[in-house]
């Protein structure tokens, strides 16, 4: 409990503001409220007011939430500064938050903080500003940007996927929203993770038929319909059905509920799935040709 003694020396409105932001205050607020330099002195001797960050600090005890943290980075950074990257999907609650004591913070100029990572961008208007608990972060699509120029595919996908189990950001708005963004770090991985830059479900089976053909494999049918559904690729002599998954599809929850609904018909049914994903045609073609022959030889034996 914050000290009753302070409830004396600060106003309503400062006691209102220091709860709304999680315990702490920056100098410049506290200038804005009526007090002085000298008065701001005096509380930090006294213990009413404990350091974080230069001009940032703690009301009434040193040991703040990490809401408080995250709350006292940004004011660190100046009054346009985002909470950002890792440390906002965190307060998205669609990742983790960051192993460590580093917070991550999108400012318009160069700074160094300690415990705080300073990425310095200019282009992030009123549209890109959110607040999450009182906390001003960036919009989701900016925050998985982000997220994408410092983590692993995968870490990017299941934050994507958590957003859209939230229901913060739907799959598909999150493309229509990424691909009108303009080249920023994480775009390129984060555009190849959506399938912006996918081949075409035509050009991306014309690449694996090449590869059956190069391989010399028997070719397959192609555009069958088994068990209710269209497959991409069908060998019947041997009950063996490839799927080649683009980039662009299969992302959502539905789309995954989906395709374990069709490979457990074919199953059922007695037939052989294998699926390859866009990624494995395009830049490991060996790899899907010695995968494909030893399936088909099991089959044939």
């Amino acid at each position: 409990m914050i000290v009753g003694t302070m409830q004396q020396d600060l106003a309503r409105g400062a006691w209102e503001l220091v709860r709304s932001q999680h315990g702490v205050v920056s100098r410049s607020q506290l200038l804005a409220l009526g007090l002085s330099s000298r008065s701001i002195e005096h509380r930090i001797a006294k213990g009413r007011l404990h350091p974080l960050w230069r001009g940032v600090y703690a009301v009434g005890r040193q040991e703040v939430s990490q809401m408080g943290h995250w709350m006292g980075a940004v004011l660190a950074c100046g009054r346009d500064a985002l909470l950002s990257h890792r440390t906002a999907a965190a307060l998205w609650q669609i990742a983790p938050a960051p192993r460590g004591k580093t917070i991550e913070v999108t400012a318009n100029a160069w700074l160094r903080r300690s415990n705080i990572r300073v990425h310095r961008r200019c282009d992030l208007g009123p549209e890109h500003r959110r607040e999450v608990a009182g906390i001003p972060v960036t919009d989701p699509v900016s925050t998985l940007v982000d997220l994408a120029s410092s983590s692993r595919d995968w870490q990017v996908e299941r934050a994507i996927s958590e957003a859209d189990r939230i229901d913060l950001l739907d799959p598909e708005k999150l493309r229509g929203a990424v691909a009108a963004l303009g080249p920023r770090p994480g775009m390129v991985r984060m555009r190849r993770i959506l399938g912006l830059d996918a081949l075409t479900d035509t050009g991306l089976e014309r690449r694996f038929l090449a590869i059956v053909r190069t391989g010399g494999l028997p070719l397959p049918e192609t555009q069958a319909h088994l068990n209710g559904y269209r497959v991409d690729f069908h060998w019947p002599s041997l009950g063996l059905v490839v799927e080649t998954d683009g980039w662009r599809h299969h992302r959502t929850s539905g789309e995954q509920s989906t395709d374990r609904r069709r490979d457990q018909a074919h199953m059922t049914s007695g037939l052989t799935t294998v699926r390859f994903g866009e990624d494995q045609v395009r830049y490991e073609p060996e790899y899907v040709r010695r995968t494909l022959a030893a399936v088909i030889a099991r089959l044939e034996s």
